[in-house]
């Protein structure tokens, strides 16, 4: 998949993890079943998608040291929810229900250094290594000083309610069609010069 079509691709798929997750939960708990495991799905094709996205940001940037450092703390994020979203969705298909997910949950997460490699600290990084590669694109004026802000209202907006991921998933959206266009044009170049 090209750059530009994963800038618009991911926060679709983070937004349709989100609607699916409001849906799932709507009968008053989440998981196991068909919502659960295609919402994780979701996620986890998004996350896949952000590789790509962080690598091309690094480019953007100008492939300095900042850059590459801010793609790959970001990538370690993505490897770490990618490990606690197909946990996720084994519980899911091992437990009957709700209560027995918990137990599975408690089980995994009472292993050394699970807690805060998958669920705590680990996912961390793939949050604050997006924020770092688009301050710095704002920085050199690739794009402008209000897409940091929409990502970072996109990184907020979880932590107040996780409900709120599909209204943070369209500002991010929204945040990366200039990235989008920006990547379009960085991969053009290359082309262009070939030609």
């Amino acid at each position: 998949m090209n750059s530009r079509t994963a800038f618009i691709a991911a926060p679709l798929l983070v937004l349709a993890y989100g609607v699916i997750r409001i849906l799932d939960g709507l009968d008053g708990s989440r998981g196991p079943g068909l919502a659960w495991t295609t919402g994780h799905l979701a996620f986890i094709a998004a996350l896949v998608l952000f590789v790509q996205i962080f690598w091309q940001m690094r480019r953007m940037a100008g492939r300095n040291a900042l850059s590459t450092v801010s793609a790959v703390v970001g990538i370690v994020g993505i490897v770490a929810l990618l490990a606690q979203f197909g946990i996720d969705i084994v519980v899911g298909f091992l437990a009957a229900d709700r209560a027995g997910m918990g137990v599975l949950f408690d089980r995994i997460q009472d292993v050394p250094g699970v807690s805060i490699a998958v669920y705590d600290g680990g996912p961390a990084l793939f949050y604050v290594g997006q924020l770092a590669l688009v301050v710095q694109l704002a920085v050199i004026r690739r794009v402008k000083v209000w897409t940091p802000v929409l990502v970072l209202i996109y990184l907020v907006l979880p932590f107040a309610d996780k409900d709120f991921i599909p209204v943070g998933a369209v500002f991010l959206l929204i945040s990366f069609v200039p990235l989008a266009r920006q990547a379009a044009t960085t991969t053009a170049r290359p082309a262009a010069a070939l030609a």
